[in-house]
């Protein structure tokens, strides 16, 4: 089987092999996957960290050995904490966001291949326990993101992607989309008892996650929607001041870092 690693900052994962299609999720940089399937320029790829599937054009994609991929698998990665910076190589400085991998970083090179880059940003630190304190920080710093279906980047992310890459960064793996993270932790019963850190999650009519958001401090939730923006939590559900309405039904809590 063939694996790969994104040297761009963003790689698009549509739904199908055409550049018309869905975008269902993305590659970040540094980030490594296995080629299930190829259908003409197409590749349909398998992301190693949450075993999320779609196609990336194969312009993009940059193969790695089957040795280095098992490496690369076999222990956590830093991931950069600036909003934006920058990851050089010998021909390019490559534009890199909060969330990004630095593959087998020792706090000035990472290396892809045999290649080294140089990275000298703040990165996180994968052996240490996600704390709400962190959570939080990270969620904060993606404020006025743009909402974009599949996005996981601050310059455009979805509700999912969002609190994934959040607790990504705090070096807790999530699942991709909502109805997959309510899965995770344990139950809380009562707005009134939620911690910062704590999921809420919210169904359609039809009783379908659709939404989820990360809980902070009084009750505030930060989420998704237009725009990265922090709200209201209720027994209602999401409450928008500003625009002086409820936005989201609330389904249930969830409360992934136990303590």
């Amino acid at each position: 089987m063939e694996h790969g690693i994104s040297t761009l900052s963003l790689v698009p994962m549509r739904k199908e092999a055409a550049d018309r299609a869905e975008q269902v999720s993305q590659l970040l940089f540094g980030e490594c996957y296995s080629v299930l399937n190829t259908q003409g320029n197409w590749l349909q790829i398998e992301l190693a960290t949450d075993k999320y599937r779609g196609w990336i054009d194969q312009k993009q994609h940059t193969p790695v050995s089957p040795d280095y991929f098992k490496r690369w698998c076999s222990q956590p990665h830093p991931r950069v904490l600036g909003l934006l910076q920058t990851v050089n190589s010998a021909q390019a400085a490559i534009p890199v966001g909060i969330g990004s991998y630095l593959p087998f970083f020792d706090g000035v090179n990472l290396r892809i291949n045999e290649e080294s880059y140089q990275y000298g940003g703040q990165a996180s630190n994968p052996e240490q326990e996600a704390t709400e304190a962190q959570l939080v920080k990270v969620a904060q710093s993606f404020l006025k993101a743009p909402y974009q279906w599949g996005g996981k980047s601050v310059l455009g992310v979805d509700c999912s992607g969002f609190v994934q890459q959040v607790y990504g960064v705090c070096g807790y793996q999530l699942p991709r989309d909502a109805y997959q993270q309510v899965e995770a932790g344990e139950e809380v019963h009562f707005a009134t008892q939620t911690r910062p850190g704590d999921l809420a999650f919210f169904s359609n009519p039809e009783g379908r996650i659709i939404h989820v958001g990360l809980m902070l401090e009084r009750q505030q939730i930060i989420h998704a929607h237009g725009e990265v923006r922090i709200d209201t939590l209720d027994h209602t559900g999401i409450y928008q001041a500003d625009r002086k309405r409820y936005s989201h039904q609330l389904r249930l809590i969830k409360r992934i870092i136990p303590g």
